[in-house]
């Protein structure tokens, strides 16, 4: 059977998360790091593709997710889903811009939307502007974000930057009236021009009628939330059935422990709960650039205390000793040699004999997954909204399945690190 929907993601655990919103509602799903090489499991109804297209160049956005594209296509998917995070992370220059418009191209479509709105994690759009919790995106930690500062909250300006199409607004007003409403707009902002229209939602009720308003479009731009939407459109048509266990996963065993790279100020918070429990161990980027041998040194530690209980291994700080770092290293280099090392010492961790790992930070999930040589993710239980659990369907460097948990920097409560093995078998 063909696969019903087919997802492009910016970076992993912006995946992830998507993909942990689909088996929410029904669908079974895989997560691949990057495009697949071999054939998928035959029970899925939903791929996510997930690349690390979030901040390099925008030509090559346009071309890795143009390759995704086109396996998609190839696989015979219905809709295509480009997935970028809940606080529009993005340049002047894109990446959510220039890749859309391609995407559209390719496609041969003329329209599509952009709602990164998600409710459930505070994440909502009123009269074009997002909001994080009760404050303006431009206003939020996120302005201070040392990759994709958001200083200005107005999605429609922001968007508008990065496309050479015409960008409009589908308003509250018009969503609270529900999919005929939304869908009639659609229309009106075609006939005005647009070819993207930044759509508010402040609740989930708002994701469930844009998606239904959706069903028509070949692409489908968001963050996680309009996922919520989606399936019921493919139910209606008879192509999918209710499937309560669409987030079993194998049983997993091992010991437990916590790689963390994200600064966002939800990972700091949830770095020093945990640290008020558990061991923890600090990787320092200035002693990194020195030569410095930490990756020996966390995995020496790790091995005095893992057998204890779950282990935290983090470089997460505060954002004024961040631009001290960058200042000195540069940005890339400095999240270079973090990456690297956090990566390494997931693989040390495994090969200790982790089998529950969890890891914050989409930059770092992307280079611990790549490390380990997985190649794709078996979706299950979510652990916060947009974050659920995951098993390896690849080898890695152990004998025993890998349950994985990617985190995005902003999510999750401060207690996600420990309340999180609780959801495992």
């Amino acid at each position: 059977m063909a696969l019903l929907l087919g997802c492009i993601a910016d970076d992993f655990t912006g995946g992830t998360d998507l993909a942990g919103m689909l088996v929410k509602a029904g669908m079974r799903t895989v997560q691949m790091i990057g495009v697949p090489k071999a054939p998928l499991p035959d029970d899925i109804d939903a791929v996510v593709i997930a690349l690390k297209s979030r901040t390099i160049a925008p030509a090559s956005a346009v071309a890795e997710s143009l390759e995704a594209l086109r396996w998609l296509r190839a696989e015979g998917c219905r809709q295509v889903y480009f997935k970028y995070c809940s606080t529009f992370d993005s340049t002047p220059r894109g990446n959510i811009g220039p890749v859309a418009e391609a995407l559209m191209a390719a496609l041969d479509s003329c329209f599509s939307i952009a709602c990164p709105a998600f409710p459930a994690n505070g994440r909502t759009i009123y009269k074009g502007h997002l909001f994080v919790g009760d404050v303006p995106l431009s206003e939020s930690g996120m302005s201070r974000h040392p990759l994709t500062p958001m200083t200005d909250s107005n999605l429609v300006r922001v968007l508008q930057a990065q496309v050479k199409g015409k960008v409009g607004l589908v308003e509250q007003s018009t969503v609270a009236k529900g999919e005929a409403a939304i869908r009639e707009r659609y229309a009106v902002l075609q006939n005005e021009g647009c070819n993207l229209a930044v759509v508010d939602a402040i609740c989930d009720a708002d994701l469930m009628d844009i998606g239904a308003a959706c069903a028509d479009l070949p692409l489908v731009t968001a963050g996680s939330g309009i996922a919520l939407g989606l399936p019921q459109n493919f139910r209606r048509l008879g192509l999918l059935g209710d499937n309560p266990i669409a987030d079993a996963l194998p049983a997993t065993g091992g010991l437990r422990a916590v790689v963390a790279g994200s600064c966002s100020v939800a990972t700091q918070a949830q770095v020093a709960v945990m640290r008020a429990q558990h061991p923890s161990f600090k990787i320092e980027p200035l002693e990194l650039a020195r030569g410095g041998d930490l990756v020996s040194a966390a995995l020496a530690w790790a091995a005095l205390h893992i057998e204890a209980g779950p282990v935290l291994i983090y470089a997460t700080d505060n954002a004024e000793s961040i631009k001290d770092v960058q200042a000195q290293l540069g940005v890339e280099k400095a999240s270079s040699l973090v990456e690297k090392a956090l990566a390494a010492i997931a693989i040390g961790l495994v090969r200790l004999g982790v089998g529950k790992l969890i890891v914050a930070g989409g930059e770092t999930s992307g280079a611990v997954v790549q490390a380990l040589g997985i190649n794709g993710l078996r979706i299950g239980p979510e652990i916060d909204p947009g974050v659920p659990w995951t098993t390896a369907i690849t080898e890695v460097p152990s004998d025993k399945p890998l349950a994985l948990a990617l985190k995005s920097g902003n999510f999750g409560t401060a207690d996600f690190f420990l309340k999180a093995w609780g959801k495992l078998a």
